[in-house]
């Protein structure tokens, strides 16, 4: 009788668990529906935070999935299946199979794909992919691969990429998901939204104010290495437009002639609904948009010294003189 009594209280015991969850779960459901855009003191959206962009969604949709828009809940759970099964820590149809400079615990790609279940983050063009370049893309694209075969990857460290020299990832590169770092903090003010990115702790002060508008643009001359950014509400979006970029802050092989128009929204209390769209007819034959959600996390997000220990420049430089001898 006594195991019989212990086998009853379990199963009181689990029958009260699970009424207790669907309770909650009803409950936080309940919150969703009534839950409305929580404001600044001032009446704008208060997208103040830290969130968190991780996802197993590639950019761009797969060759096996073309014309396919959507994943099944079964190719949903596979997908992360092969995620939890990778031992490298990196994410799944990642031809690499070199261990990481990284260790599988250093690197977090995330284990979870879109909530909507999206064959790729681009959602424009239709077919999920970046467009074609153009005719002047292409020319470009011919004129670094000459370089490369010319002089190799760089003659000095100069010629190295933003990232690598710990000066910035560019835009929109620092929204994009990669190995680790996937996290930014908003801050507002009445004037002023920053976005802060853990990725080498860049700092963006994106201006809301009439004399940095949206029409209101740098002298052409002034390029910077994340470009000019302003924003402006449209209702409850914020809407951040970006243009003068450094020639050598390329994304794509667009550079200098790039605009950027990203768009932040809350869905509900712990989601916000990222996208943006780059035009550069110069590099492609015609914009292109990614869209995806970036959850709310409680934090914290840490500084990243990317300048301290790192000794990859100096390396590569010194092996390539040596090679040179």
């Amino acid at each position: 009788m006594k195991h019989a009594h212990a086998r009853i209280g379990w199963s009181l015991l689990a029958a009260t668990s699970l009424t207790a969850s669907l309770g909650a779960a009803q409950e936080r459901e309940t919150d969703v529906v009534n839950w409305t855009t929580p404001r600044t003191a001032w009446g704008a959206p208060d997208l103040q935070g830290i969130w968190d962009y991780r996802t197993l969604t590639p950019l761009e949709r797969p060759d096996e999935l073309d014309g396919r828009e959507f994943l099944t809940h079964e190719e949903v759970a596979d997908l992360e299946q092969q995620r939890r099964d990778r031992p490298d820590g990196r994410p799944p149809g990642d031809p690499r199979t070199a261990p990481s400079v990284h260790a599988p615990y250093w690197l977090d790609y995330g284990t979870t794909a879109v909530s909507s279940g999206r064959s790729s983050l681009i959602v424009d063009p239709p077919d999920g992919r970046i467009p074609a370049l153009s005719t002047e893309g292409l020319r470009r694209a011919a004129q670094r691969r000459s370089a490369r075969q010319r002089r190799g990857p760089a003659d000095s460290f100069s010629d190295r990429n933003l990232w690598e020299r710990c000066i910035t990832r560019g835009l929109p590169n620092g929204m994009l998901p990669a190995g680790y770092n996937n996290n930014i903090q908003i801050l507002q003010t009445p004037n002023h939204v920053v976005i802060l990115n853990e990725m080498i702790h860049d700092a963006r002060i994106v201006p809301l104010d009439a004399r940095h508008s949206v029409g209101a643009t740098l002298a052409d001359g002034v390029r910077q290495w994340r470009g000019h950014s302003r924003g402006h509400w449209e209702g409850d979006t914020l809407v951040v437009e970006t243009t003068n970029f450094s020639p050598a802050a390329e994304f794509r092989g667009a550079a200098d002639n790039l605009r950027l128009v990203e768009r932040f929204r809350l869905a509900d209390p712990t989601t916000l609904d990222y996208s943006f769209t780059v035009t550069d007819p110069t590099t492609w034959t015609s914009p292109w948009t990614a869209t995806f959600p970036i959850e709310r996390i409680d934090g914290p997000m840490y500084e990243y010294g990317c300048h301290e220990g790192n000794y990859g420049l100096l390396n590569i430089l010194t092996a390539a003189r040596v090679n040179a001898r």
